[in-house]
């Protein structure tokens, strides 16, 4: 774990499924517990549950159980087509901020923009509707 939360979630939960686990532990911080409302509207994640073990909090992370199909040969990306992806964009050596009238749609608005804003972590959707621009954290499609 280092100092980039964001980042140890990410990658967290990608070595997770690569392994083919269905759980994930994090250490429980505001930021972490909000991204994963977001990730559990979004059905990114099946359940989430809090965990105490030596005055450590954490969050064990149910994944959604993913069908993953292998490429026939020639096929490129056949894989990314069952696969969540996500996408640390900001991080702390350099931070990516945008305005709600700038905010990229990924995939042409299928997929979403986490932000950090003034009134807490929102999607790109939400950011949009209350006119309110920040830091760009990760894409999520």
């Amino acid at each position: 774990m280092g100092k980039d939360i964001i980042a140890d979630l990410i990658t967290s939960m990608r070595n997770a499924d690569m392994k083919k686990k269905r759980t994930v532990r994090i250490a429980s911080t505001k930021m972490t517990e909000n991204l994963v409302k977001i990730l559990l509207r979004e059905n990114v994640i099946e359940n989430v549950r809090k965990h105490q073990e030596s005055n450590k909090n954490f969050l064990v992370l149910t994944l959604q159980h993913r069908r993953h199909i292998k490429p026939r040969k020639g096929i490129y990306e056949t894989r990314a087509l069952f696969q969540t992806v996500l996408k640390r964009i900001s991080r702390p050596g350099l931070r990516i901020y945008s305005k709600y009238q700038r905010i990229p749609k990924i995939l042409g608005g299928r997929g979403i923009v986490i932000l950090s804003t003034s009134r807490g972590i929102m999607t790109d959707r939400e950011a949009r509707l209350a006119k309110m621009g920040g830091e760009i954290l990760c894409y999520l499609w």
